[in-house]
């Protein structure tokens, strides 16, 4: 619908907002005449009160259109006025959606674009307190439009799937359409902006008169995170997360974790997840899927890029981009051939091989392999190709296999084998590098650690190697060579 025509006249645009009945009669009023809101309920709730329902083109603000708007206007006790109009998104609407709603590109041909009837929709929604099923996506939408037309909405917002949550404990299901049959609640046009919008008042209604502990008066205290959090992620299980440094798992309705990270401080940096609903689709998509979250807490800030890197490469999350690259890594190995002839060679890494060294690239090793060649006045066929040992071999086998000990020796005395310490002494974390790999991390008694370097693996919890984790440790040692611990590998 690219090509959609600009409205002629808003044929679909109805609007009546009517005070609260007296004697029988009702007045129709401007809305700028109401301003400020009035309390009269036993919890001080607002009088004022916009509850709201979209339909779209699509799941996400950014790169989509509405095709339909209510607002239902509401004092916390009955219906003061309503607000309806289709909206021509000037793009195409998709079959699904369609089949879903019953809206066609032609319904909407003739009807305002959303520019034409902004400042109508942002008089309705300034002052009060934006309600919806879902709230956030309806408010992404409305908000990312209404940016669009130069106005901008700072509302305070209601979840009426968190509220009902909480004064209706117990569903299998909080949609809309599963709530309307568990509470008996008529609704009519499903999937249309005002039929939806009526079940979501009659919901309200319901919430309000059944709310005993004033849960939607703290849900509007301040800049309550209740508004701001997902739909299904339960408030409690952010307030036990720790002031500390750890990994942070989210899990979808399934139980599968589909984000792994990490955090100096765990509360904190899980709520800003939230602090910023944009309207992109991978923003939506993840808040729409988090239904739980779980921690681990870490001693340092580095321990927590340790296990966070090794949880995503070992989970593989869903919305976790980086570190989620296969590296195929390649060995470096020794075998002794029939002829009693050491031999190097480079293989795909082996998991029940003990490499001598690793590479993340098949051209480093070769690059290394040749340099060892070269230095150490080795045998290429007896390095790169599997073949019988050359006829015309100067060296003995015995002779031979020293200079290729020779050669690993010294590649293997360039790399370091180490400890880090990070932390205070009693509860102090370190971080094991042996031959250039990280081996793993844990805490370790004092004495142990002039032991020789197996009992020093004993105490610790073992991680698999990446460079990623060799980077932070490498980076870690630079800054802070103090915190450095020299071992032997052969200790």
């Amino acid at each position: 619908m690219e090509d959609a025509a600009p409205a002629k006249k808003a044929v679909h645009f109805k609007m009546t907002i009517i005070t609260a009945p007296r004697h029988g009669v009702k007045k129709e009023i401007s809305h700028c005449n109401i301003r400020r809101p009035i309390f009269l309920h036993k919890f001080n709730l607002p009088s004022m009160y916009a509850i709201v329902d979209i339909e779209t083109t699509g799941g996400h603000a950014t790169a989509n259109g509405i095709t339909e708007i209510a607002i239902v206007l509401h004092n916390g006790k009955e219906v003061e006025g309503k607000f309806h109009t289709m909206i021509n998104p000037q793009v195409s609407i998709p079959r699904h959606i369609t089949a879903l709603t019953g809206i066609t590109n032609e319904m909407l041909y003739d009807a305002p674009l959303f520019k034409q009837v902004a400042d109508k929709i942002y008089n309705l929604l300034e002052h009060r307190v934006f309600v919806a099923h879902n709230v956030n996506f309806d408010y992404s939408f409305i908000k990312h439009q209404l940016g669009e037309a130069g106005f901008d909405l700072t509302a305070r917002k209601l979840c009426t799937v968190r509220m009902s949550r909480k004064v209706f404990p117990g569903f299998v299901s909080y949609s809309l359409g599963n709530l309307c049959r568990e509470l008996k609640i008529g609704i009519t046009n499903r999937h249309r902006a005002m039929g939806d919008t009526m079940a979501t008042v009659q919901l309200f209604e319901m919430l309000l008169r059944n709310d005993k502990a004033g849960i939607v008066a703290s849900m509007l205290k301040g800049r309550n995170k209740e508004q701001y959090l997902p739909p299904h992620l339960p408030a409690p299980e952010i307030d036990q997360l720790p002031n500390t440094a750890g990994v942070y798992y989210f899990y979808n309705q399934k139980k599968k974790i589909v984000y792994v990270g990490k955090a100096t401080n765990l509360q904190q940096r899980v709520k800003s997840h939230f602090s910023n609903n944009d309207g992109s689709k991978r923003k939506q998509d993840f808040l729409r899927n988090i239904h739980a979250v779980t921690f681990k807490v870490c001693s340092s800030e580095l321990a927590a890029l340790i296990l966070e890197s090794t949880e995503i490469r070992r989970l593989w999350p869903q919305y976790n981009r980086s570190q989620k690259k296969y590296h195929q890594e390649y060995g470096l190995y020794t075998y002794e051939d029939q002829n009693g002839y050491l031999r190097l060679f480079i293989e795909k890494k082996k998991k029940h091989l003990l490499p001598v060294y690793t590479f993340n690239l098949l051209h480093e090793g070769q690059v290394l392999l040749r340099k060892m060649i070269s230095e150490f006045e080795l045998n290429e066929a007896l390095c790169f190709v599997n073949n019988p040992a050359p006829a015309d071999m100067e060296d003995k086998p015995a002779l031979y296999n020293k200079k290729v000990k020779k050669a690993i020796q010294s590649l293997q005395e360039q790399l370091p084998t180490f400890l880090i310490s990070d932390g205070e002494d009693e509860t102090a974390n370190y971080f094991l590098m042996e031959r250039g790999r990280f081996v793993g991390m844990g805490q370790l008694p004092k004495e142990s650690i002039g032991e020789n370097i197996e009992s020093i693996k004993t105490n610790l919890t073992i991680y698999p190697d990446n460079d990623y984790i060799r980077g932070l440790i490498y980076q870690f040692a630079e800054k802070h060579p103090e915190k450095k611990i020299k071992i032997l590998s052969q200790l």
